[in-house]
């Protein structure tokens, strides 16, 4: 890893930390349950509460350390190095709860700082996924309180997480060029390991992102008091764009680690694998992957490193967070692909992490917004937004 004007002794020491951790307790687990699709063990979430990962961004004054969207995705970088699952459940922990009221705030931030509180986001439905604007699960008033009705998709982690934060609609917007208009956030507490009456989850079968469970949630009049809406109404989607340069610069992190510890892996296996009575690590193809792949990688670390200063020093960086979430994403594609194919037949078993990091790398190019919608967003401020042909 290259020191540079960004890495200061602090962050250093924070980057060395996350690597130990992950070295010591992440990656012996993950090479373990993932080719066996088991969860991430509650020991293992104690013990990232305890190291503080779930805090990084939380304020200090509500028991967090309140650093800033580069030490977050430092610390993301090495854990997904280890297992990409673990690097996103930090995720469930770092926040401010905007749009809370401070009460509420000063009772659960320390918890959430703790890992002892920990969420997952309904925002997806079975026919929204980037198109958030399109929501049609619905919140209606009923008394003093809200009824809702429909169904969220993309959910991970909703069995074991402590509340669920879900984007439902309610109000239509009457413009149909704002369509994002009356999209409401609410906060659901739950017991973990369960689903409330009203709410039914139905895990969805993947072929990666191992670790921890994905669910559709059916809500069938399912009631919520007053108090369970999350900042204004109306306001949700507002709230969550205000999130999208740190959430792009985390998924970015979390393919740079991934595609390091494809490529760790790789070198490694190059070493010690004797073909016609040497290395394959002394052969010019082998070399040439190995020397493009780790290009890639720092190209993209380097990049992170630039969009999370923006970020915390208040730049304005939706472009540049755009691009490096497409280009981290895209690039831990190829490179997961290369390593696997040095490794051959043996990266095509799970004696070897190599298809882990590969089919979990896969999945940066889809969520949190798409490889196409970072390449929209990004033609769209280099070129203006699509004007209608002239007739």
């Amino acid at each position: 890893m290259s020191k540079n004007a960004y890495m200061t002794k602090e962050r250093l020491m924070i980057q060395k930390t996350a690597r130990e951790f992950t070295d010591e307790e992440v990656l012996p687990l993950a090479n373990e349950l993932d080719p066996e699709q088991g969860d991430i063990p509650d020991e293992l979430i104690e013990k990232i509460g305890e190291m503080g990962f779930f805090g990084i961004k939380v304020p200090e004054e509500y028991g967090g350390f309140g650093l800033g969207t580069f030490e977050y995705c430092l610390v993301a970088e090495e854990l997904a190095r280890g297992w990409m699952s673990v690097a996103s459940i930090i995720a469930r922990g770092n926040t401010n709860m905007e749009g809370m009221p401070e009460e509420r705030r000063k009772e659960l931030l320390p918890l959430i700082a703790q890992g002892k509180l920990i969420s997952a986001a309904a925002l997806s439905e079975p026919d929204v996924g980037s198109d958030l604007a399109g929501i049609s699960c619905r919140a209606e008033r009923d008394g003093d309180g809200w009824v809702i009705n429909g169904n969220k998709y993309w959910c991970t982690n909703a069995d074991k997480a402590d509340y669920l934060m879900v984007a439902v609609r309610t109000t239509e917007a009457t413009d149909p060029k704002k369509r994002h208009q009356g999209i409401s956030m609410f906060w659901i507490p739950k017991e973990r390991g369960s689903f409330p009456e009203g709410i039914k989850g139905t895990a969805i079968p993947k072929i990666g992102y191992f670790g921890w469970k994905t669910f559709e949630l059916a809500f069938h009049d399912f009631r919520v008091p007053a108090d369970a809406l999350v900042g204004e109404e109306g306001g949700a989607f507002y709230m969550l764009s205000r999130t999208l340069e740190t959430a792009r610069a985390h998924t970015a992190a979390r393919s740079i680690g991934q595609a390091q510890g494809a490529l760790d892996v790789a070198i490694q296996y190059a070493k010690d694998r004797v073909q016609f009575n040497e290395p394959i690590a002394n052969f010019q193809a082998i070399r040439f992957k190995i020397a493009t792949m780790a290009t890639e990688i720092e190209a993209a670390r380097q990049l992170m490193y630039h969009v999370c200063h923006k970020i915390d020093t208040g730049e304005r960086c939706d472009k540049e967070a755009a691009m490096v979430k497409y280009y981290a994403a895209e690039m831990s594609d190829r490179v997961t692909n290369e390593a696997l194919q040095i490794l051959g037949g043996a990266g095509y078993t799970t004696h070897f992490p190599v298809e882990r990091y590969w089919r979990d790398a896969r999945l940066t190019k889809i969520f949190e917004g798409s490889s196409e919608i970072q390449q929209r967003i990004i033609a769209d401020h280099l070129l203006g937004k699509p004007v209608p042909p002239i007739s």
